[in-house]
């Protein structure tokens, strides 16, 4: 039998449910999305996992996660657990490639990607970003300069963006 572990970590911006496996880091909920729902889409990417409460197994993802929040890491080396469609995966990938404390458009990921004209399906692939602040969807904006959406509301985009902003130059 396979495992999903969940944690749960009390950050800067609330409560992070984390999901991992013995592959790596396959879910982090924000503050805002309640745990049944985190649950129920863990089922649904990994139906022949069980999900157990192990903390003990989340404490690598939770000690670079306090890091981050405390200004002393720009970039996570944590294994990760990805459940997504090849062009998802190609997407989030380019999202681990933009530089802390900067930003980039749907519009330059696309170009990133090989996709120049796919920048909606990109904002779309970035909503369904499973691992938000390790894959920093947070980063991403409307080539307009305007922050766009975000699954954690606007003002967690806006507060993660001003965190990287206040640390970057200490890197």
């Amino acid at each position: 039998m396979e495992y999903i572990y969940l944690a749960r970590y009390n950050s800067k911006i609330g409560l992070l449910k984390i999901a991992s496996s013995e592959k790596g880091v396959c879910k982090i909920a924000l503050p805002n999305e309640e745990e049944n729902l985190c649950i129920h889409w863990l089922k649904q990417r990994f139906p022949q996992y069980s999900i157990i409460e192990n903390p003990a197994k989340n404490l690598d993802v939770v000690q670079q996660l306090q890091e981050y929040f405390a200004g002393k890491r720009k970039k996570f080396d944590v294994k990760l657990h990805l459940a997504g469609t090849p062009f998802e995966k190609k997407v989030w990938k380019a999202l681990t490639e933009i530089p802390y404390g900067k930003t980039a458009s749907y519009a330059e990921i696309a170009s990133k990607i090989g996709k120049p004209t796919a920048f909606r399906a990109v904002g779309n692939a970035n909503g369904k970003n499973p691992i938000p602040i390790i894959i920093p969807c947070h980063r991403v904006i409307n080539s307009s300069g305007e922050l766009g959406g975000y699954g954690g509301g606007l003002d967690l985009k806006r507060r993660l963006l001003e965190l990287e902003a206040n640390h970057a130059k200490d890197f």
